[in-house]
């Protein structure tokens, strides 16, 4: 596992609070700041590449933008899926300030504490306030992967499955499919919301199928990760008994040994290492997404022989 420690030592450094912040007693890490700023700067991107073709395309007359429908977009796509299924935001791990919604019984975060609705308004505005962004292009887009894997993992490995195994309800608590289930909507419900009442569109809100309804757009690398990960997560953690007896099972039928410390069964990973397995699959994942959507010549020179069908652009 040596070759994770760069990773685990990077996760560990990047979580720690960081000044101002600190000053009023308030943890925000460098990596909530970076998660925020990559999210808004998304956000931006994407509501100008859909008023360009509105523009350009549709020859039709946009909706002035304003900056409490930015904030209310954001807004919408950070606690979205919290509000939905009941875990921490997916935009900002603040571990601090998670909380679960109404499906698992607890009030949703930003009820309890303002700071993290203020603190990603006051970055959207920010980001607003921007000259010009630029372009999705594969240059870009690249790179960003790796952070991408990062953020994603600190919500799918970190803040999901503490809000599903320490429920009060002991069914809730150790059953593997409201795990799953609630990172696959906790990680997709902000977009799907967002989507669904045409947020991002320069025009007035009106319902649409989000892309997750439309043909194929369940083959979206952002969909299925996020259950993939959490089970991968759990599956080396013991988060549940089901994922310890699937680990020994597995283990078993690949011929990998068991230890006698474990009672007969499997050891189980450190959640950091288990954490630096998630990063390197979820980046890998990411990676190929990111190729295939802004350098679709280098993925079917790759994938040549493999009819695909497009897959939706959608970067969180």
């Amino acid at each position: 596992m040596s070759l994770l420690a760069p990773i685990i030592s990077v996760f560990n450094y990047a979580l720690q609070p960081v000044a101002p912040f600190t000053w009023f007693n308030i943890s925000i890490s460098t990596l909530d700041i970076i998660g925020a700023f990559r999210l808004c700067i998304v956000l931006r991107q994407i509501k100008e590449s859909l008023y360009h073709q509105h523009v350009h395309v549709k020859k039709g007359s946009p909706e002035p933008r304003s900056l409490a429908r930015d904030i209310s977009t954001t807004l919408t796509v950070v606690y979205g899926g919290e509000v939905m299924t009941g875990t921490c935001s997916p935009y900002g791990p603040f571990e601090a300030h998670c909380a679960s919604a109404p499906l698992l019984g607890v009030p949703p975060s930003f009820m309890v504490s303002g700071v993290i609705p203020l603190f990603f308004a006051g970055v959207q505005a920010i980001v607003e306030m921007l000259p010009a962004v630029p372009p999705m292009s594969i240059n870009t887009e690249l790179p960003l992967s790796i952070v991408d894997g990062f953020t994603r993992t600190l919500l799918l490995c970190n803040l999901i499955p503490p809000a599903v195994t320490g429920n009060s309800s002991p069914a809730i608590a150790a059953s593997p499919w409201t795990l799953l289930v609630t990172s696959l909507v906790t990680a997709n419900g902000g977009f799907f919301l967002t989507n669904l009442v045409s947020f991002l569109n320069p025009t007035p809100l009106a319902l649409q199928t989000p892309p997750e309804l439309q043909p194929y757009g369940w083959t979206a690398t952002d969909l299925w990760c996020a259950p993939l990960v959490t089970g991968i997560y759990a599956l080396l953690t013991h988060a549940q008994p089901f994922w310890a007896d699937l680990h020994t099972v597995l283990s078993t039928m690949l011929g990998v040994g068991v230890s006698a410390k474990s009672g007969g069964g499997v050891e189980a990973l450190d959640p950091h290492t288990a954490r630096a397995v998630c990063v390197v699959v979820l980046t890998t994942l990411f990676v190929g997404r990111t190729v295939k959507n802004f350098a679709p010549e280098v993925w079917n020179n790759v994938f040549g022989g493999i009819k695909q069908k497009g897959e939706k652009l959608k970067t969180q």
